[in-house]
């Protein structure tokens, strides 16, 4: 290879980090990542939500579905192998779906300056759970934090005891304001989720004024879902309809 030839490989590598480097840092980058993560996030919420209706099942379903995912493709993987990856996933994802968020926040109050609404009523316009999208990250995320010290760790848990999954969960949502701050974090979690499937199209240049209407009743009903699915559960708790056995 003469020393041309490297030159122009070099070159054409270089052009192409470049090219990757530009577009993962500019806006249309920032939000097609935003978006792609939010799609894998939105999965992740919905199968969630759909292993954790098993409680109404019983003790023994939970847990035994519980224990399938720590024991995913064991004994080719360690124990609990595979759901520390999809954790590690889930990670990776939400830091992105964040930074991507909170870059593209700064980048857009940056330009705006020091325009605000000129009307009460062009402000009343504007939706809700956009306006509040960036908020509603951060409460998911802190309720996150104690989700995981609460029912992963026990160490917020009442009555913790290692792989008892629905006995941690019966045991927790049994105080009255552990089971508050779970149904303040499902609408918050309902007003987030509406706003991105609603707007994941649309961030991927996929937008069509054609299926806009489907698209906003597909967001709300995925939304309504997740916040009727998981807010049950803390309020059958309080009810009385789900109690430890013994």
């Amino acid at each position: 290879m003469t020393t041309t030839t490297r030159r122009l490989d070099v070159n054409r590598r270089s052009g192409w980090r470049s090219w990757l480097g530009s577009f993962f840092t500019s806006d249309i980058g920032m939000k097609w990542m935003m978006a792609l993560t939010g799609i894998g996030l939105l999965a992740y919420v919905l199968v969630h939500m759909i292993g954790n209706l098993k409680i109404y099942l019983g003790a023994e379903d939970l847990d035994h579905y519980a224990e399938a995912l720590r024991t995913l493709l064991y004994p080719i993987v360690p124990e609990t192998g595979v759901l520390w990856m999809f954790r590690f996933g889930l990670l990776a994802m939400f830091i992105i779906h964040m930074w991507s968020a909170i870059v593209l926040a700064l980048r857009n109050r940056r330009a705006r300056g020091t325009i605000r609404y000129t009307a009460k009523r062009q402000y009343l316009a504007a939706n809700y759970a956009n306006r509040t999208m960036l908020w509603g990250g951060v409460i998911i995320f802190l309720f996150l934090v104690y989700h995981i010290a609460d029912l992963t760790l026990g160490m917020t848990n009442p009555d913790f005891v290692e792989g008892a999954v629905y006995h941690n969960v019966i045991t927790s949502f049994q105080v009255w304001w552990v089971a508050l701050i779970y149904v303040v974090a499902q609408i918050a979690l309902a007003f987030h989720v509406y706003h991105g499937a609603w707007s994941v199209f649309q961030s991927l240049g996929m937008s069509n004024p054609r299926y806009d209407e489907w698209r906003r009743w597909m967001a709300v009903v995925f939304a309504l879902a997740l916040l009727i699915g998981n807010s049950s559960i803390p309020i059958a708790v309080q009810f009385g309809l789900l109690q430890v056995s013994g």
